[in-house]
């Protein structure tokens, strides 16, 4: 056996490539729900810096949502594919955590081995052969096989860039989405440009990473395989054995290809047990890497008027009159006779407050980003009042109150197995409702909250994405169990199998 090639040398390369597949894949099933990059922060439509759709958006708020902008992409391609971007979300979680963990003992065991020598540069002449080797290969030569020992200047350099520049790059830029990181370290999501800076570099990373690992497997059969691939395959120096390790590495390119693609058939054979399985993956690594992140007040001192965005997407249009014909009364008569309906069976005690009611209670008022699990941001001041001071109304918690649980006047825009659309809710953890942002906030930027944004009453969780902020508030209520509700998954989205109950992710 070469000492160069042992074994874990071999295996983390293996794993890293099908691991690397699960990212891609599941990375463009995220981009395809908003195929669109910017650098800044409001995602105004027509500030694009790249596209991937010729799809041109209107620049009024309120007439188109983000689902509208969803692209349906094949499961050949994308991990699962067909417009699941809450599963594409999972997989890429999972993938990125055995990615990670892989990555640790490649980097731990190629220090200890004192293997680190032959990807990392000990010269700074290893500049000047490495440009030595790419005029060769730019004139569609082939460096001889002394200059490879067992890499060439080129090769270290790639090598060194990839895994001691590149990966963390793309695990810091990932880390900046997380809208728990966000809330608790804003400062953090700023430094590289906010959430929308950090998007972009991550794809562009993406991108070269992609490069990399497509010029460094097809070098492998272009130059000098006879050693290349008895060293990957066996870990021996024997040209002899090159037609066996070349059969058994395109068989290998063929198996991880069509693993690759049975993930996706697989996922989408059944959503609800894929979303089971997954979440019992990722759940335990979120709660050790996110769940102790609580929001730090004086977001403020982060966020400024400055920062508030010109523009707005939005999810979900307003209810119609085949949703809600009661909420359309209220916004005809501007919300006069709107209630919130708060109690519900469980704490024995059930209150309707108008907007002057909950106006009269202490008001909260912070700038914020709100981030869409597609990807889009928007920054705004919300004015409201703290969820867990509107639940003190109603007295001390019942005791067998878990979660709260929030009802739009609102339906689901689709149900993924194209039932009747029933009404959008979401469940909260306690956790969730004593944190200082968790809001209902009845004004944006100072002004009453508009119509496709939530009018006249939505919900502000500061640490989580989007999806769990219901808008067009009908009621608010102690549950003891979101299993007895819906299908039993936390929410509306959960319950579509698109997201875990958790979205601080």
């Amino acid at each position: 056996m070469d000492p160069d090639f042992p074994l874990w040398l071999r295996t983390t390369h293996l794993l890293n490539f099908l691991l690397m597949g699960i990212l891609v894949r599941s990375g463009w099933e995220i981009i395809a729900s908003l195929p669109r990059f910017w650098w800044r922060n409001d995602c105004k439509p027509g500030t694009e810096w790249v596209k991937f759709t010729r799809r041109k958006l209107p620049t009024q708020e309120g007439v188109y949502t983000s689902l509208m902008d969803e692209r349906t992409a094949s499961p050949l391609l994308t991990l699962p594919g067909r417009k699941n971007v809450g599963l594409g979300r999972h997989w890429h979680a999972v993938g990125t955590t055995l990615w990670l963990l892989t990555g640790i003992v490649y980097v731990v065991l190629l220090f200890a081995t004192g293997l680190w020598r032959r990807i990392i540069p000990t010269s700074w002449d290893v500049f000047g052969d490495a440009m030595e080797s790419l005029r060769i290969y730019l004139g569609f030569g082939i460096p001889s096989i002394e200059h490879f020992q067992p890499y060439d200047a080129l090769q270290m350099l790639a090598y060194t860039g990839v895994v001691f520049i590149l990966a963390p790059v793309m695990i810091l830029t990932g880390i900046a989405m997380s809208p728990a990181v966000r809330s608790r370290f804003p400062w953090y999501v700023k430094a590289w440009g906010g959430h929308q800076g950090a998007r972009s570099i991550h794809f562009i990373g993406m991108v070269l990473m992609l490069v990399f690992v497509v010029i460094h497997v097809g070098l492998v059969f272009l130059v000098h395989p006879e050693y290349n691939l008895p060293h990957m395959v066996f870990g021996v120096t024997d040209p002899s054995r090159y037609a066996q390790a070349f059969t058994i590495a395109i068989a290998t390119i063929v198996a991880a290809i069509a693993f690759w693609i049975g993930l996706s058939y697989l996922t989408l054979a059944d959503r609800v047990r894929a979303q089971k399985v997954l979440v019992t993956v990722t759940e335990p690594v979120r709660r050790v890497a996110l769940g102790w992140m609580k929001p730090r007040m004086g977001r403020q001192r982060t966020y400024t008027e400055e920062d508030i965005s010109e523009f707005h997407w939005t999810n979900g249009l307003p209810p119609t009159a085949d949703e809600s014909t009661e909420w359309l009364a209220h916004r005809d008569n501007d919300f006069r006779d709107w209630r919130l309906e708060l109690g519900g069976d469980l704490s024995g005690k059930k209150l309707y407050l108008s907007l002057e009611d909950l106006r009269a209670l202490p008001k909260t008022e912070y700038i914020a980003v709100h981030s869409c699990m597609q990807g889009w941001t928007a920054t705004s001041k919300w004015g409201g009042v703290r969820l867990r001071d509107v639940l003190d109304l109603l007295g001390p918690r019942p005791q067998d109150a878990n979660y709260v649980m929030v009802t739009s006047h609102g339906l689901a825009q689709e149900m993924f197995d194209h039932r009747p659309r029933e009404p959008f809710y979401t469940a909260l953890s306690l956790d969730m409702v004593e944190e200082d942002d968790t809001i209902l906030a009845y004004e944006r930027n100072g002004r009453p909250l508009e119509l496709h944004l939530g009018a006249p009453l939505r919900l502000r969780v500061e640490s989580n994405h989007g999806y769990k902020m219901v808008k067009w508030i009908r009621s608010v209520e102690w549950i003891s169990d979101y299993a007895d509700y819906g299908d039993g998954r936390g929410g509306t989205r959960e319950d579509a199998a698109l997201q875990a109950f958790n979205g601080r992710i």
